[in-house]
Parts: structure tokens; sequence; C-alpha cells
């Protein structure tokens, strides 16, 4: 890899079923809200058990429309390679009011 290439990673996201609210895969197979715990599947080992966890959610009808995406670490946050994962981190984009960025700001305040 050249060194100015940034490393990737994988990580599992999801929509809950119950709201469809996007989700992402922590550890213990917890389905968090935000994507900065999400689980950095570093491994091929990773990867299987992280699939395997969103196989079993599918199962007992907690997610949907599970995939893996690609997202790297810029200044310790995690952020997703495509611009369609992007957006689904951060919430619309026409509204700064609404979604997970508007949660975040009200957190902070």
């Amino acid at each position: 890899m050249p060194a100015h290439a940034k490393a990737t990673f994988k990580i599992v996201t999801a929509n809950r079923l119950a709201d469809g609210e996007v989700v992402w895969l922590g550890h213990n197979e917890v389905w968090l809200e935000t994507i900065e715990s999400a689980w950095l599947l570093e491994d091929e080992s990773a990867l299987e058990a992280g699939e395997a966890a969103a196989a079993r959610a599918v199962a007992l009808n907690r997610i949907v429309d599970v995939e893996v995406i690609d997202v790297r670490r810029e200044g310790g946050a995690i952020v997703p390679v495509r611009l369609r994962e992007r957006i689904r981190a951060a919430g619309p984009t026409f509204r700064k009011d609404l979604g997970k960025q508007s949660r975040r700001a009200s957190d902070a305040a």
C-alpha cells in the first residue's frame, strides 16, 4: 500500500426493523445508533463473526438490509468511504435539525 493511502476497515450496517433507524454492529452483538463505536472488522475472522452476528439479528427480525461497508479512521473518527454511507451516518443533507446530526448537536449542548 502506498505511504499516502489510508487503511480501510469493514463494519456492518443495517436498518432496525422496528423503526427503520440506521444502525451499526458494535461489540457483543449490540446494534448502535451512531457509527462512533461500531466494531471495526480488521481481519477475515472478525468479518465472519460480524456477518454471523448480523445473520442472527436478521433471523430474529431485529434488522434488515445488512451491508458490510468500507470505513477509514480519520482523526480518531470512523468515516465511511462511500458518500452514501456518510449520509446514512449523519442523517438528511437538507435539514441539519433532523436525523443523527441534530441529536449530536443537542447532546453536546
